[in-house]
């Protein structure tokens, strides 16, 4: 725990260059008091600042500034900035070739962007935000911009798929910080966390069979529902305090010096969870060890961020009957709430510099009482927000889409995949690419995926089992298929399209043009994933050859696809041309001119690099 003779820095978290714009900029940090801070924009005038301050904790103050100027910033440039304040002034550790201060721009025309998903701190492999950070530190030193935008489309935090000494250290920072708890949950939960550890999964709400339809096969096996059905809950996040607390740690490089070394007696663990723990706690702290590279990219860099299951649970809304199981348990729904609620704090407010998500503020704050959370009646407030997807207004635009709170449900079998956006959102996602000519889309999940793994879950849906195998993929429900196919196929979208994905934990590009289309309008589906994760060599190798095999580029099977009308170009690797799919770990370079795509690269932890021949395919 924190020593006597230390004390906490004022500057936890932070500075985060969230959306910046020609006109208004959002700085994200959070600090240990509320003491006076402001930011100064060097050598520039004409512009006022406001700022948002949230009490989390005794000492945990979330703020954000936006800075709004009606003559405009400067754009395609770099602006030096600085916190000021009497409690710390030295930020020289967020300062790339040796500048004294961080800068970042503000992009009107993209030339270079980069994108990832899925960083689990607990994953074996290393930190893609490493390799950007050290990309963005070569540029600088060569007198060069590097990156204008990073784009993280989901599973910034795993907060179903947490690792003991992991939970653990969440509940020090809730002490250290006095992070107000939330008294919302009814659990009965053993008394110590220490015997809550591997073992809270058989804790968490379920629906008992008795209760069940009977029209489930459920009811008549007596198999109770369990509505949190991440394979991996046995830390699962439940209280308020304690997402919060993940947020800090995963984001804050300074919070962890002031932190112990973790569980000394492991002996309520079974052997195999004695040798998981120590496992886990080595690559926890490799985890905080890439932290100030990582802070240093957040301070330089515009960066953008969209849920994806993991930020809140796994399988969040991927059918009817989960929401229907989760949302009418007080529990269950208040665990999801939990979730959401973190995710607008530390990620959702930046992405529109609060222009619609801070609204909800007010109401937020006034939960509050006496130290405690009161957030039931706030979680209605928070269920009913749909405006998480947003736009930037650039050289190609960009359009992030919340493929996660209003989906097509299916009507007909509540245990059929819902479609990822509903005809509403569909049709909103038409008018904002209809008569553009470039467009930057980011979809959460890949719009054009493998289609041997996406057999392989529709097997396994039309067995009963969509949760198993996360068949959440864009094909998976009829409708919204069909009208998404139908907007691409159009002939007034954009003449290049290109969507950037994570969430599989493979990376891959495929081009796709429309089969029998008079206009020659391109889209490349640009997936990587993850950051901090990765999908199983050896499987994903057998699956790339069933791909192969079964839809190569002549297969008949392609007509039998919802996406036939499409035509799907898989491209490999320069330095392998046998080879699309990657699993190792890394943060994908997209590189542009005139706003189209003309690299695609992948930047591993370990320093290697993997392009992909965008010529061949």
């Amino acid at each position: 725990m924190l020593s006597a003779a230390l004390s906490l820095p004022f500057l936890l978290l932070g500075p985060q260059i969230r959306r910046a714009e020609p006109h208004a900029i959002c700085i994200s940090v959070a600090t240990t008091t509320p003491a006076d801070l402001t930011i100064e924009l060097i050598g520039l005038d004409n512009y006022h600042i406001d700022q948002t301050c949230i009490e989390l904790g005794k000492s945990l103050f979330l703020r954000f500034f936006s800075l709004r100027s009606e003559s405009g910033f400067p754009t395609n440039q770099l602006i030096s900035y600085q916190l000021q304040s009497a409690e710390d002034t030295d930020h020289s550790e967020f300062c790339y070739d040796g500048a004294s201060t961080p800068r970042f721009i503000i992009p009107t025309d993209l030339t270079q962007v980069l994108h990832g998903s899925c960083r689990n701190p607990h994953h074996d492999s290393q930190d893609g935000l490493v390799a950007a950070d050290h990309y963005q530190a070569r540029s600088r030193d060569a007198g060069e911009f590097g990156a204008e935008l990073l784009i993280l489309s989901g599973d910034q935090v795993y907060c179903d798929d947490v690792a003991a000494p992991m939970l653990y250290n969440i509940h020090q920072v809730i002490s250290l910080l006095g992070i107000y708890p939330d008294k919302g949950i009814d659990l009965t939960l053993p008394n110590t966390l220490e015997q809550q550890l591997y073992k809270r999964a058989r804790y968490l709400p379920i629906t008992p069979w008795r209760e069940r339809d009977k029209t489930e096969f459920g009811y008549w096996l007596r198999k109770d529902w369990v509505h949190f059905t991440s394979l991996k809950a046995a830390n699962h996040l439940i209280y308020f305090e304690e997402f919060i607390a993940l947020y800090v740690l995963t984001f804050s490089s300074r919070i962890w010096s002031y932190l112990g070394d973790g569980l000394a007696d492991l002996s309520l663990f079974t052997a195999k969870e004695q040798q998981l723990y120590q496992h886990e706690q080595q690559t926890i702290q490799a985890f905080s060890q890439a932290l100030p590279a990582c802070s240093r990219l957040y301070a330089n860099i515009s960066t953008l961020m969209m849920f994806d299951d993991h930020d809140v649970t796994d399988d969040w809304n991927l059918t009817a009957a989960w929401e229907r199981a989760v949302y009418q348990n007080k529990n269950s729904r208040r665990i999801v709430a939990n979730g959401i609620i973190s995710y607008w704090l530390f990620q959702g407010i930046g992405n529109d510099n609060g222009e619609k998500t801070a609204a909800l503020l007010p109401e937020f704050k006034r939960c509050l009482v006496k130290n405690t959370w009161q957030l039931t009646k706030f979680d209605n407030t928070i269920f009913k927000f749909d405006q998480w997807s947003y736009h930037l207004n650039c050289q190609p635009s960009v359009v992030v889409i919340d493929s996660r709170t209003q989906r097509w449900r299916n009507e007909q079998n509540f245990h059929e995949p819902s479609g990822l956006l509903d005809w509403q959102q569909l049709t909103q996602l038409e008018e904002a690419l209809v008569g553009k000519d470039e467009v930057i889309l980011v979809s959460p999940a890949p719009v054009f995926g493998v289609k041997s793994i996406e057999a392989i879950q529709a097997v396994f849906n039309f067995c009963g089992q969509p949760l198993l195998v996360d068949v959440e993929n864009w094909m998976a429900h009829e409708g919204a298929a069909r009208k998404l196919m139908q907007i691409f196929r159009r002939g007034d979208t954009p003449c290049e399209t290109l969507i950037l994905s994570g969430d599989v934990h493979y990376s891959f590009c495929f081009s796709v043009q429309a089969r029998f289309s008079q206009r020659h309008n391109r889209i490349w589906q640009l997936t990587a994933s993850g950051i901090k994760n990765e999908f199983p060599t050896k499987l994903l190798r057998c699956l790339n050859k069933i791909d192969s095999v079964l839809y190569g580029r002549f297969s008949p099977l392609n007509f039998f696809t919802k996406r036939w009308q499409m035509k799907v170009a898989k491209h490999t690797l320069v330095h392998n041309q046998n080879q699309h799919l990657i699993s190792k770990s890394g943060i994908s370079l997209i590189v542009l001119a005139d706003h189209k795509l003309v690299s695609y690269q992948i930047l591993h932890g370990n320093g290697q690099l993997s392009e992909f021949d965008l010529n061949k395919a």
